[in-house]
């Protein structure tokens, strides 16, 4: 192998410094949250930035789970996010798998709407009046029920699907099996790469909405953790809430370690899902994405 030339290493240098650049600077954030979120009040009110602090406190985490109900309202965005997540797949599956079939009659109609529903939808008033009509006020199921399908996604997972040999589909038939023991037995198993890359996005989704609960739960004790975590920047910030659920014998610390704390509260436990995915949502981000 001949010497690279200088050309070549001075190319190669550039562009590992420019990496190098970009990727501290979408660092530096975390590690700017992370630190400031235990740094001691007095050294993050004394000091303009903190990476890495040389008080540590946890007045900002004592203070948050002072509360008495944030440890409920964890365990209801869990539940929200399994469970929604699992509604999410099975619908989602359910309507892509007959649409990537070519002889359903009307499905170029069904993709019609469906792609139109990406581009203009009811809005805030409209849906907020069909839950209620529904009976689903202050339930969980209004948190479920409303995007049991998100558009974009089934789009893609139909996609996927007409990827798939028919010639499996015919077999299956042969041996006696219906429309429904094919999707679970043979697609479903076929597709775990998309379907794990799905699951991250709708369960990424579910764990960060906040806004539907603050429209359609009345009651907190059914609030998942968003809502308290955002009662919670709001009563460190001197705003009106329920101060009777904290415990009065912590002191609030500075407004914005308590905002940093709540970050990484809030971001923490789903970044745990993400390594039992990560094998699988490289490639199945792709499948099903250029097949019209």
């Amino acid at each position: 192998m001949k010497d690279r030339t200088l050309g070549s290493r001075s190319f190669d240098a550039v562009n590992y410094a420019l990496l190098l650049f970009f990727g501290l600077c979408t660092l530096l954030p975390f590690i700017y949250i992370i630190a400031g979120s235990f740094t001691a009040p007095e050294e993050f009110i004394s000091k303009p930035i903190i990476l890495f602090p040389t008080h540590f406190s946890l007045a900002g985490y004592q203070y948050i789970f002072s509360s008495s109900i944030i440890f409920r309202s964890l365990g209801v965005t869990v539940f929200i996010t399994v469970a929604g997540t699992l509604i999410n797949l099975l619908f989602t599956s359910l309507m892509a798998y007959p649409l990537a079939r070519k002889e359903l009659d009307g499905r170029r109609t069904i993709m019609l709407m469906v792609t139109f529903s990406m581009l203009f939808s009811g809005g805030m008033i409209p849906t907020f009046l069909i839950v209620k009509s529904l009976g689903l006020l202050n339930s969980y199921w209004s948190l479920l029920l409303p995007n049991a399908i998100n558009a974009f996604n089934l789009i893609v997972l139909r996609n996927f699907f007409q990827q798939l040999p028919e010639g499996l589909e015919e077999a299956a038939k042969i041996d006696g099996c219906n429309d429904l023991r094919i999707l679970w037995q043979i697609i479903i198993p076929l597709s775990l790469p998309a379907m794990a890359t799905f699951t991250l996005f709708y369960a990424v989704g579910h764990w960060n909405s906040f806004f539907h609960a603050v429209l359609y739960i009345n009651d907190n004790l059914k609030w998942p953790v968003q809502v308290w975590l955002r009662q919670i920047v709001i009563l460190s910030q001197g705003g009106m809430g329920d101060s009777a659920a904290f415990d009065s014998t912590y002191i609030t610390p500075p407004s914005q370690i308590v905002k940093m704390a709540v970050i990484v509260v809030s971001t923490v436990p789903i970044l745990c899902v993400y390594p039992f995915l990560q094998k699988h949502f490289a490639k199945g981000a792709m499948l099903g994405s250029v097949k019209g």
